[in-house]
């Protein structure tokens, strides 16, 4: 969460397009990679971005056991989930791999830090109140650290990175689904990784 300001959450369809995207987003400067398991070749996606030197590969929208036994094979360096139950944290722990699970209250951090987390998504940002809203949850968890994602674009990614609870953010914008102009996505991830606090 503290390698680059922003994390790309990576929605691809066409494995073909995993090495040149990844390679794009690593030299501009964004080496974490969430590929979301929301296509059929998502894991295959992971393999072949695992191949770039310098990315730092994990699997997103993974919902159960299966599906972060899968992400792992695959070659997954870490985990985000969309929610938080026992049964996907006791997963993690079994195969040894960080979990950045979704929270958008209070009390899914509380029993997130019954199960030693203190890191989370924030999830889905806007649609769950906001700035406004997670400068008011995180406020009681002093020790905690929040991934925005879900709504935040480069006009408010600033606006989020000047929060004290956060790390970094998760976007969409970088990569639009299906892309295939690989020098655009360079680009937007120079101008993601030089993100300025608003």
């Amino acid at each position: 969460m503290r390698a680059a300001p922003v994390i790309p959450v990576l929605v691809i369809d066409d494995v073909a397009t995993a090495r040149p995207i990844a390679e794009a987003l690593v030299a501009g400067g964004l080496p974490i990679l969430e590929v979301t398991l929301r296509t059929d070749c998502a894991l295959e996606v992971i393999a072949e971005m695992k191949k770039v030197d310098g990315a730092i590969v994990g699997a997103g929208t993974v919902l159960n056991d299966a599906h972060l036994t899968s992400a792992t094979d695959a070659g997954s360096e870490f985990i985000v989930s969309p929610g938080l139950t026992e049964a996907l944290v006791e997963s993690a722990l079994k195969h040894d791999i960080p979990l950045l699970p979704g929270i958008s209250n209070a009390s899914d951090i509380m029993r997130g830090m019954d199960m030693g987390l203190h890191h989370f998504k924030f999830f889905p940002a806007e649609a769950s109140g906001g700035i406004t809203a997670l400068k008011a949850i995180s406020g009681p968890f002093k020790d905690c650290r929040f991934c925005p994602t879900g709504g935040i674009n480069p006009r408010t990614a600033g606006d989020w990175l000047a929060l004290d609870a956060v790390l970094c953010v998760g976007g969409s914008w970088i990569v639009p689904k299906g892309t295939r102009d690989f020098d655009k996505v360079k680009q937007l991830a120079r101008t993601a990784s030089a993100v300025k606090l608003n």
